[in-house]
C-alpha cells in the first residue's frame, strides 16, 4: 500500500521527505554499509536536497545516481546534474566525488543512456539483471510522468534495460536519459515529491488504477512514499 503523507505546505513537504530519504540511507547504511540514492530534477525536490544535505551528517557511504537527465552539458541551466550540484553535492559532508555517478547528457540519449547502464552495472547492486538502489527521488508531472518516462511512450514496455534514451520527449529538450520502469519499480523506496495544485490531479491520477497513461502509477505501490503540500493532495485539507 501506498505512504501518504500531507503536510501543510512547500516547506513542510520538503523537510519531511528529507526526514524520510535520510532514514532510509541510515537504514541501508547499517544493513549493507552503502547506500545508493538516485536524484531527479525538478523545482520541487530542490529544497528538499538543500535540506538533506544537512540532515545526513556523514555522506563518506552513499552513492549517487540519477533517475533521469536531459542531454545538456553539466554547466547548463537545465542540467538536473548542476541543480543537485548547487543544492546539494557541493555541501554534502564527506561525499567522494568518485561516488557521484552523472547521467553524461552531453554524449546524447543512446550512449549517454549505454555508458550509464555500464556505471549501474559496475557499481550497483544488480539482482535479476536489475539494479536495485535503495532511495529514488522522483518529482510528478501534471500529466502524471516520472523520471523521463512519459505517458503512453513506447520506454514503458522495455523490460530489458536499465537505462534509456529517448528522443521525443514532450517536455523540451526533446532528448534525455532516463533509468527504466523495472529500475524504479525494483527500489527499494520510491520517495515522490508534489506541491502545489497543479499537480493535484496528477497525484490523485497515480493513486488510481495502474495505466501507462499515468507512468507514476505503475511504481511499486508498497515501496512508494508519497508527500504531497496540501494543495497538492487529492484529500481534502486538514482542519
Amino acid at each position: 500500500m501506498t505512504s501518504l503523507t500531507t503536510c501543510a505546505d512547500a516547506e513542510a513537504t520538503a523537510q519531511r521527505a528529507a526526514t524520510e530519504i535520510s532514514r532510509r540511507l541510515q537504514s541501508a547504511i547499517r544493513e549493507r554499509e552503502v547506500a545508493h540514492l538516485a536524484l531527479s530534477g525538478g523545482t520541487t525536490p530542490s529544497r528538499t536536497y538543500e535540506l538533506l544535505a544537512g540532515e545526513v551528517a556523514d555522506w563518506s557511504k552513499i552513492e549517487v545516481w540519477f533517475a533521469d537527465e536531459r542531454c545538456v552539458g553539466p554547466e547548463d541551466p537545465e542540467s538536473n546534474y548542476r541543480l543537485a550540484r548547487e543544492t546539494l553535492l557541493d555541501t554534502a559532508s564527506g561525499l567522494d566525488g568518485a561516488r557521484v555517478h552523472r547521467m553524461e547528457g552531453e554524449l546524447g540519449p543512446e550512449q549517454g543512456a549505454e555508458h550509464y547502464a555500464q556505471a549501474l552495472q559496475a557499481h550497483a547492486p544488480i539482482e535479476e539483471a536489475v539494479a536495485v538502489l535503495d532511495v529514488i527521488v522522483l518529482g510528478i508531472g501534471p500529466d502524471g510522468h516520472v523520471a523521463s518516462l512519459f505517458p503512453g511512450a513506447p520506454t514503458l514496455e522495455v523490460e530489458d534495460a536499465l537505462c534509456l534514451g529517448v528522443h521525443d520527449s514532450p517536455k523540451p529538450p526533446p532528448e534525455r536519459i532516463t533509468l527504466s520502469l523495472p529500475v524504479l519499480r525494483a527500489a527499494r523506496r520510491c520517495v515522490l515529491l508534489a506541491t502545489g495544485a497543479g499537480k493535484a490531479d496528477a497525484v490523485d491520477a497515480m493513486l488510481g488504477e495502474p495505466s501507462r497513461h499515468v507512468p507514476a502509477s505503475l511504481l511499486l505501490r508498497e515501496r512508494l512514499s508519497v508527500v504531497v503540500d496540501d494543495a497538492a493532495s487529492p484529500e481534502p485539507p486538514r482542519t
